[in-house]
């Protein structure tokens, strides 16, 4: 194991084990270097980089912490990654979604306030019966966001808002292409809203899936 990698392995170690626990500061380098049995340099490669994947946090002139490791801090790393995606994945990125999102507006369907679902369809009333693609994507991922959120998963939240960058595109160029994506994507909208207020979690569930998986379909009969 490279010393870099040694030096991440042992403070992670201490921050599992609860030796470093979310906002601690953690001791002095030369301290926690002798500690730990490391060279001073690859200590500091551990803390880059644990920085950098939202784990611990340099403060210049005041010194290191442990984050609130908080799973939406942590996941912005995977947001990071994901935009690095090549078009031959968007595909692999709508499964997921198409695993994910509908578990994630079932259990909305027992959680959302009614005051959510007037937000909910506010946007949609906002939007009128002919948005403009842009106009459309943009309120689709306020919409998934804002019931995602109601499930009362951080996680799945993080991750579901981590994994929508890639297939972005691709619903701008279905609404552009598509005679009816944009109507289509209005009706499983408000279909969605309906079970949701009927706190009815298989048909949320099933609306869901039928709506990422008509994304999924029309790209793959496009590819």
């Amino acid at each position: 194991m490279a010393v870099t990698d040694e030096a991440i392995e042992k403070i992670k170690g201490m921050i599992v084990s609860g030796a470093l626990r979310p906002g601690d500061r953690l001791p002095k380098e030369s301290e926690l270097a002798a500690e730990l049995g490391l060279s001073r340099n690859s200590l500091r490669e551990a803390v880059r980089a644990l920085s950098l994947i939202r784990i611990l946090d340099v403060r210049q002139g005041d010194g290191t912490y442990v984050t609130s490791l908080d799973p939406q801090l942590l996941l912005e790393a995977l947001s990071f990654v994901v935009d690095f995606h090549r078009d031959d994945t968007v595909l692999e990125f709508l499964a997921v979604r198409r695993i994910l999102e509908p578990a994630a507006t079932a259990m909305a369907a027992t959680r959302i306030s009614e005051a959510q679902l007037d937000v909910l369809s506010s946007q949609l009333d906002a939007l009128g019966a002919q948005p403009s693609v842009e106009e459309l994507v943009a309120c689709d991922l306020e919409f998934h966001r804002g019931i995602v959120q109601s499930s009362g998963n951080s996680v799945l939240c993080s991750l579901l808002d981590g994994l929508s960058g890639p297939t972005t595109r691709a619903r701008i160029w279905r609404g552009l292409t598509q005679e009816d994506a944009v109507s289509r994507t209005l009706h499983e909208h408000r279909a969605i809203v309906s079970a949701l207020r009927d706190r009815d979690t298989e048909a949320a569930r099933a609306w869901a899936t039928v709506h990422v998986a008509s994304v999924e379909q029309w790209l793959r009969s496009t590819l």
